[in-house]
């Protein structure tokens, strides 16, 4: 049975296995009966998605499959991931369901299946549409190109205008309302799922808002824009003249800022800010945040200073969620700019964390740079490198030789870690130290050493 789901639902290229038009109604249909078997009913599902080319005929497909075994199922369109999560909650759908593949490239795509309450579907019901999936056999269409021009699926009464207002309505109510008078912002809509709500968002707290890369054409999306290629952000911010700039990713459940002098404020610094903010509102009860094992160094050191502890998770908001719920902690997230808020939602959300850190620079009168004051990053490199296969790191001797070699040479002052991409053939090698160049070069000689054993 080959495992279809990863982190972060299902991924791949687009008309390709399992992302083929086939296999996408299977999925449906699979997800459907689950659904009606727990619930003794027909399930209700809303989907939404961003703005690839392929989304819409994906989720055409997906609708067409779960129909097919009873399920009643509504599109908000053009949605952002944490938008569907939410609106799932607030329209008593039974799931969520996003077409997107987040911040990757537009010939890809992805299903993420979020349940009412913000958690991804369990690995019982994953499982069980995997099995399904393998008993049907490899899909007759698999090779079947892209149908941009596919029927969108129906939205509710009123329209899918009723889904998007809900859900700015909620940004609104549950961002903490503040006015953004006189602050000036570029935000960068990568072309993605964001391009119509961000503007209007914080067009409505009063900031005058400059919008860049929100012209979206199918193939554009995350194409050298948004929180991926932060340096067309950057020269903007300085350009204008900016309070500060936000960029989001194609589907909008990440956020990474960029100051007014136009350096970049990673998801670590933003986590320092928010966790700051928690705590000296009386809401951080348990002086913890939760973070994964890419998260520098230096963000432990400057939350230890507040009297703050970090718990590092694998990497992957799903890892980060499981941590939040256990530990009972306020906030959590990725170096990636995905922010977890347990007390507003379980989903990341882009857009209410822009809003809430926005609220804690203007609640004190600082700006971004002066917020970030306390956290110093060490200095980091993160290379990736394609495998053939995902062989256990302490398997490959030339690997656990090499590895150890640069343990030794960090001598403590610094971290390394070897991982794989949950989405993709990908080794992950990130090293933090004292020194730039020496960890520059240290990364690099791993990368060979896993390019020769496993590329």
């Amino acid at each position: 049975m080959n495992q279809l789901f990863g982190t972060d639902g299902i991924r791949g290229l687009a008309g390709k296995y399992p992302l083929d038009e086939s296999t996408v109604r299977s999925i449906g249909a699979s997800l459907s009966r689950q659904f009606r078997e727990r619930l003794g009913r027909d399930p209700r599902f809303i989907s939404g998605r961003d703005t690839r080319e392929s989304g819409r005929w994906i989720q055409a497909a997906f609708h067409a499959g779960a129909a097919v075994e009873g399920a009643i199922c509504e599109s908000a369109d053009i949605m952002t991931t944490p938008g569907v999560a939410y609106l799932a909650r607030a329209f008593n759908f039974d799931a969520g369901i996003v077409i997107s593949a987040s911040h990757n490239p537009y010939q890809d795509n992805g299903i993420k299946i979020f349940l009412p309450s913000g958690v991804k579907i369990d690995e019982v019901t994953e499982r069980a549409v995997e099995y399904d999936i393998s008993e049907s056999g490899p899909s007759a269409v698999a090779d079947r190109g892209l149908e941009a021009d596919a029927e969108t699926p129906p939205a509710t009464a009123g329209g899918t205008d009723l889904f998007r207002r809900s859900y700015l309505d909620y940004l609104k109510r549950d961002g903490y309302g503040f006015l953004a008078n006189g602050l000036k912002i570029v935000i960068d809509c990568a072309n993605g799922a964001s391009c119509e709500l961000a503007p209007e968002l914080f067009t409505s707290f009063g900031a005058d808002v400059i919008v860049i890369n929100d012209q979206p054409d199918g193939r554009n999306i995350n194409e050298n824009c948004g929180s991926l290629h932060l340096e067309h952000l950057q020269a903007k911010v300085v350009k204008e003249r900016a309070d500060l700039g936000v960029a989001f990713d194609g589907d909008a459940d990440r956020a990474l800022f960029v100051d007014e002098k136009g350096n970049i404020v990673d998801g670590d610094a933003t986590l320092w800010i928010l966790a700051g903010y928690l705590q000296n509102h009386g809401k951080l009860a348990n002086s913890t945040v939760i973070a994964t094992v890419m998260s520098n160094i230096g963000l432990e050191l400057a939350l230890k200073s507040k009297g703050i502890d970090l718990f590092r998770t694998n990497v992957g908001d799903k890892y980060v969620l499981e941590k939040l719920i256990e530990t009972g902690s306020e906030i959590g997230g990725e170096q990636s700019g995905h922010i977890i808020f347990p007390e507003i939602s379980l989903v990341g959300d882009g857009m209410m964390t822009a809003l809430l850190l926005l609220r804690a620079i203007t609640e004190r009168g600082l700006t971004l740079s002066k917020a970030t004051k306390g956290f110093v990053g060490y200095p980091q490199v993160l290379l990736n490198v394609k495998v053939r296969e995902k062989k256990v790191f302490d398997d490959v001797p030339e690997i656990v030789a090499a590895s150890r070699r640069v343990e030794n040479e960090l001598s403590g002052n610094g971290r390394l870690l070897l991982r794989y991409s949950g989405t993709e053939n990908l080794a992950r090698v990130m090293i933090e130290g004292k020194n730039q160049e020496s960890i520059n070069e240290q990364a690099r000689r791993l990368v060979g050493v896993i390019e020769s054993a496993l590329g």
